[in-house]
């Protein structure tokens, strides 16, 4: 059951190819998408069914999800130079924590943190205040969270305090 919710995930990611940004579709199928995000682990846990086949397709569909939302949304939005730099900022402290884990663990690792969490459902939202919020503040929030998350990461994985 679980991965049918992430197989919807994958297709409402492919059906947010064919509508416009910003339309009642595009909401539609984005929240579809979330929602898929935040039940398919859930289900896997409840029903006994967690795999690793479940965890590859899980991550699969989420990164067809981030591309596709990038690919609709980037070119819809005008996103300040200032941003732009925080965001490699933010991805070369997330690049350093992924080789220091394989470095440490002889392993490819990712903290399931709370604040990446956070991150993530801010980063989720982030697109939702547009119409309400300008770009500048919303994504500010969003990369001072996604900063703290990355650097205790960093810090965690370093320390060897692995959190799963």
């Amino acid at each position: 059951m679980a991965n049918i919710v992430t197989g919807c995930r994958i297709l409402g990611s492919g059906l947010l190819l064919c509508v416009p940004a910003f339309s009642p579709e595009f909401w539609a199928l984005y929240l579809l998408c979330g929602f898929t995000d935040m039940i398919d682990g859930t289900i896997a846990r409840k029903t006994n069914t967690a795999n690793a086949f479940g965890a590859k397709l899980d991550t699969a569909a989420d990164v067809l999800f981030v591309w596709v939302c990038l690919v609709k949304l980037l070119p819809a939005v005008d996103i300040p130079g200032w941003l732009w730099i925080w965001t490699a900022a933010i991805a070369v402290i997330k690049a350093v924590n992924v080789i220091s884990g394989f470095v440490r663990m002889k392993r490819f690792t990712a903290e399931h943190t709370v604040m990446n969490k956070v991150t993530g459902a801010m980063l989720f939202l982030l697109p939702m205040t547009i119409p309400f919020a300008e770009l500048k503040y919303s994504a500010a929030a969003v990369c001072c969270a996604a900063t703290f998350a990355a650097v205790q990461e960093g810090y965690l994985i370093r320390a060897g305090r692995e959190i799963t």
